[in-house]
């Protein structure tokens, strides 16, 4: 399936390959890839970061990079992009926010008072996306020759409170709306905030047998058993799909299960 978006000779950066969501978007997108096109794939697990770079077809570049988000400085991630593309080789420049964590739902809203947890937090899931994608359109700063898009992988924890899940949904809706903001300023960049629907990843597991608040508990935990969840491979192609059609606003927030 041809999707304009990801044609010419196109460098993709994903954050968060190692494994779920990201790792399934890698392999997808690289197959709608053509030759000579170069992905870059970031995330703190260096062995899922190879498991997920063995299974991109070989008319694709790839390389992986161990870094921790959560940490890195815009100059770091400056040095980590420039040292592997040569932005001028490029018709498009397409960059996935995916890393995110869930953060503690052992905790209820009144209890979480330690300042440094919530700082960690927001370094890796609100605030490094953001310098990162300030870094991505420096280094591809040419409005004229690139065409660039910005896919935020975002939740609908992000518009849509739930108990037990107070860092998940505050950090969601932050990232969120800073894309909203990214989107409103520079109408040139094709933008997409993509709630993936419920996917069955290590962190849908997490909140099935760990979420404080009973009910939430429950209802994962019963979606998993009578598996209405969705597979990664089922929500990248509806991505894919999204893409294809390109019937969104830039910028607009777009759920698996939303039609447009």
């Amino acid at each position: 399936m041809a999707v304009e978006i990801l044609t010419g000779k196109v460098f993709l950066l994903i954050t968060g390959a190692s494994q779920g969501i990201g790792q399934q978007i890698a392999i997808t997108f690289s197959k709608l890839l053509e030759k000579d096109s170069r992905i870059l794939l970031l995330a703190r697990n260096e062995n899922g970061l190879r498991e997920t770079a063995g299974k991109i077809p070989s008319h694709v570049s790839v390389e992986c990079v161990n870094v921790d988000l959560s940490v890195a400085t815009a100059d770091e991630l400056t040095g980590i992009i420039e040292k592997s593309v040569d932005p001028s080789k490029y018709d498009r420049a397409v960059i996935v926010h995916n890393a995110g964590t869930i953060g503690d739902i052992s905790k209820m809203t009144t209890e979480m008072l330690d300042f440094d947890i919530w700082r960690k937090y927001y370094d890796l899931n609100v605030f490094s996306p953001a310098v990162l994608n300030s870094v991505f359109m420096k280094i591809f700063n040419d409005d004229n020759k690139y065409k660039k898009v910005v896919i935020n992988i975002s939740s609908l924890c992000g518009v849509k409170p739930m108990k037990s899940m107070g860092y998940y949904c505050s950090g969601k809706a932050a990232r969120e709306l800073y894309f909203h903001v990214f989107a409103e300023e520079f109408p040139q960049v094709n933008v997409l905030n993509y709630a993936p629907g419920p996917v069955e990843t290590n962190m849908l597991k997490t909140v099935a047998e760990t979420a404080v608040d009973v009910e939430l508990r429950k209802y994962m935990s019963d979606m998993r058993q009578e598996k209405k969840q969705l597979t990664t491979d089922q929500t990248v192609n509806r991505l894919v799909g999204i893409l294809k059609e390109q019937k969104y606003k830039s910028g607009a927030h777009v759920d698996y299960f939303d039609e447009i």
